[in-house]
């Protein structure tokens, strides 16, 4: 090796340093083929192992004996409700709504539309450690109930596989993209792919009509009562504006926000 190689050598080697990245194989020619020498009879160091992260699965649906197949709230004789977002839209809009949740303690629904996974496949696993329901809600976000028997299925498993790529499961809810309910046909599809239940709900919040803050609050709370599963969006600034307030007056009612699964079971 010439004066200028070892120096360009040696630079790269300072370059991957700086980057907090390993220095395996650099160095001078044979360096990594030849350790040094131990001394005679010095014990062997410990192997080095290599520990791979691990990988927390997400939760698999769950049966709820005697609960229809088809969900618009829960138990009224608790007081709880569940917030259930679609997750579509701005990811910043998503995070902001998590972060208020949590800072609350509320924890909330989210029904993901797959492309939407695509497009930031990390906001699965912040969903996830934030404590919150991760679920389903279509591939595309098309009318699934005016499909065709194999479009409307390819529709709900394809998001399936995303979710299950993602986390380890196919997600805890599905819920039917532009529909409150899901046709009977689209309800046979969705316990054929895997969810015992098809989540909808009995409180729309009307924010994606974007009323303005004030509004998405008085719908939601002139409505909603023990055992709701309101219907909101990620993607709408009222909404992320709406939040708190709503929040606030939930647990001045005694109505504490919880995951869907928490609200059923």
């Amino acid at each position: 090796m010439t004066t200028t190689d070892r120096r360009t050598a040696l630079t790269a080697c300072a370059g991957i340093v700086a980057a907090g990245a390993p220095i395996t194989g650099c160095g001078t020619k044979g360096a990594a083929a030849h350790p040094a020498a131990r001394p005679s009879g010095s014990p062997s160091p410990p192997p080095r192992t290599s520990r791979a992260p691990t990988v927390r699965t997400a939760p698999e649906p769950r049966r709820f004996p005697g609960r229809p197949v088809q969900l618009a709230h829960g138990p009224r004789n608790r007081p709880r409700v569940a917030l259930t977002f679609h997750g579509q839209g701005d990811p910043a809009t998503a995070r902001a709504i998590l972060t208020e949740a949590e800072r609350h303690g509320a924890r909330v629904t989210v029904l993901a539309v797959g492309t939407w996974l695509d497009a930031h496949p990390e906001l699965a696993r912040r969903i996830l450690d934030g404590g919150h329901d991760l679920g389903n809600h279509t591939q595309h976000h098309l009318d699934v109930n005016a499909m065709t028997e194999a479009e409307a299925y390819a529709e709900i498993t394809d998001c399936a596989r995303r979710l299950r790529r993602l986390t380890g499961s196919i997600g805890t809810w599905f819920r039917p993209s532009r529909a409150a309910r899901a046709s009977p046909l689209v309800e046979r599809l969705a316990v054929r792919a895997g969810y015992p239940h098809v989540l909808s709900y009995d409180v729309d919040s009307l924010d994606f009509t974007s009323p303005g803050a004030p509004a998405v609050t008085r719908t939601v709370l002139d409505a909603v009562r023990g055992g709701s599963v309101v219907s909101l969006h990620f993607g709408y600034a009222d909404t992320v504006a709406a939040l708190p307030g709503l929040l606030q007056e939930l647990d001045r009612r005694g109505l504490h926000a919880v995951t869907t699964t928490e609200l059923i079971g």
